[in-house]
């Protein structure tokens, strides 16, 4: 199982518009954050979590070129509003592209892409997409998925368990998340990996602030941790030094194999 970090970046992206701050103007490349998202690599096929805005650039640098399914966390405009260039992946692949979410997902997936659901003009150039509704477990690629709910805020956000049964390897992603419901913690136990929503050093009313996510991780205690949709308040090198030896922040392009 292959795990690529396309995007590891908050809603506004690093660097951020119109900021000159010491993390937007690094030279390190591992402050260039595009929006969060990964691309999990199972032994029958390739699974992409959320469509962020930068989905052709993120696939380009990082040589992504086949996409089998896609499961999306919630409809927040970074997280789904590269959907429309799945549509060369349809070309790559030759077939239509499964989209994975909640009866509400659905629903807001077909509201903001209306056009690709309805008859238009021909060679319009359209993603081909099939949408289907979530399970609690299912299998993909190869792959065991367990889905589950977290609260970003009020609102409602599905997070993903991965294992390979064929290896027992299992990690779990949860992003955009500020409460975690006791009722679901228990699929946060026994990782070989989490990768944990950190938005900023202090608490915010819809994520995670560093402290309460080292919390989250000293509780769940999985093998190694990342921690994903970081703001410019972090500087990659800095956070790496603050944080305990198997925990580190993801940055863009990262693979890990498990």
């Amino acid at each position: 199982m292959k795990v690529t970090i396309l995007g590891s970046g908050t809603s506004h992206g690093v660097p951020m518009i119109g900021c000159r701050c010491e993390v937007c103007t690094s030279t390190n490349p591992k402050n260039y954050r595009t929006r969060p998202s990964i691309a999990v690599e199972g032994p029958a096929g390739t699974i992409l979590v959320d469509t962020t805005p930068e989905l052709r650039l993120q696939s380009i640098r990082t040589g992504l070129s086949h996409v089998d399914a896609v499961l999306i966390t919630h409809t927040h405009a970074d997280h789904i509003f590269g959907m429309d260039d799945l549509r060369r992946f349809n070309d790559l692949g030759g077939h239509d592209i499964p989209v994975f979410g909640s009866e509400s997902v659905l629903e807001d997936v077909q509201r903001i892409y209306r056009y690709v659901f309805i008859e238009t003009q021909a060679g319009g150039g359209k993603p081909r997409l099939k949408l289907v509704p979530l399970q609690s477990s299912m299998e993909l690629c190869g792959l065991q998925i367990s889905s589950f709910t977290v609260l970003h805020g009020r609102l409602e956000v599905q997070s993903y368990r991965f294992k390979d049964p064929a290896t027992g390897k299992s990690f779990a992603y949860v992003t955009d998340v500020s409460t975690i419901p006791e009722t679901v913690k228990h699929y946060l136990e026994n990782l070989d990996l989490l990768i944990l929503d950190a938005v900023r050093y202090e608490p915010h009313p819809t994520h995670f602030g560093l402290y309460q996510a080292l919390d989250v991780i000293a509780s769940a205690n999985p093998a190694s941790a990342l921690l994903t949709h970081l703001s410019h308040h972090f500087d990659h090198d800095k956070l790496s030094s603050e944080t305990p030896p198997h925990v580190d922040p993801a940055y863009d392009g990262q693979i890990i194999r498990l």
